[in-house]
């Protein structure tokens, strides 16, 4: 009699919805459903943010490689703060001409300053990919969890129920636990995956970003007249009048 029972469960299987798969995996089920909802808007939502045109618009570049051509670093730190300009680049750049403007060495360290504040940049562009790697490695636990729950029902009902009900309530708990399963690993497998492209993304865009700052500083550089604040000449050492007592004659 079990035997047909859990046939004629197997047989039902092949009918299920999905949802009916979603639930028959129990609260976890749900939960995993909800992680891989946000992980579908963070995968859009990086998607839209790692792209050449949004972190280096080309139009804001042109401005201010124009303005620096001009020697006009003013016209340059103006663009980059302006807020409709606000990307990647500007704010890199933008952060370092500031830091030159009030500093009495001047440009002599803007590529100290461009480099502090890419890394800032830089790392503040990857906290945005934080969420999918997190995502990636909670979900196979939220489904460790779902399937743990599901043994520890198996286990109860085998030690519980007797019958037909206990093989019901042991194929209940299985797909409760396989369930789980498969819903963690199909929310981890593309999450990682993903999670390692848009690392790969973000290197590569530093990278192209950084040429282009490497083209500006040359700018910059090569203009004439173009520091906001020259760097201070040290002072040369005082020498002291040494009195030479005459040689005798």
């Amino acid at each position: 009699m079990s035997v047909l029972l859990l046939a004629q469960d197997a047989a039902d299987t092949g009918s299920k919805s999905l949802l009916q798969y979603i639930h028959s995996g129990g609260v976890v089920s749900y939960i995993l459903v909800c992680v891989s909802l946000v992980a579908v808007a963070l995968l859009i939502r990086n998607a839209l943010i790692f792209r050449a045109d949004k972190l280096a618009p080309p139009d804001v570049f042109e401005r201010i490689d124009a303005a620096l051509r001009r020697g006009d670093t003013q016209a340059a730190m103006a663009i980059c703060a302006d807020p409709d300009n606000a990307s990647f680049l500007s704010r890199v750049f933008g952060s370092a001409l500031l830091r030159c403007s009030r500093s009495p060495f001047g440009f002599l360290e803007l590529r100290t300053a461009i480099e502090e504040s890419g890394q800032r940049e830089a790392d503040r562009l990857h906290r945005y990919n934080d969420g999918v790697g997190i995502i990636a490695a909670v979900g196979p636990m939220l489904g460790l969890l779902g399937t743990v729950l599901g043994m520890i029902g198996a286990f109860a009902t085998l030690g519980g129920m007797e019958g037909a009900a206990r093989s019901r309530e042991l194929a209940r708990f299985m797909s409760y636990a396989l369930v789980c399963t498969a819903e963690g690993l199909a929310i981890a497998i593309p999450c990682t995956i993903a999670f390692s492209l848009f690392r790969r993304r973000v290197d590569h865009l530093i990278s192209h970003i950084a040429d282009q700052i490497e083209h500006l500083t040359s700018a910059i550089e090569q203009s004439s007249g173009a520091e906001p604040a020259r760097p201070a000449r040290p002072a040369a050492p005082r020498q002291e009048a040494v009195v030479r007592s005459p040689r005798p004659e």
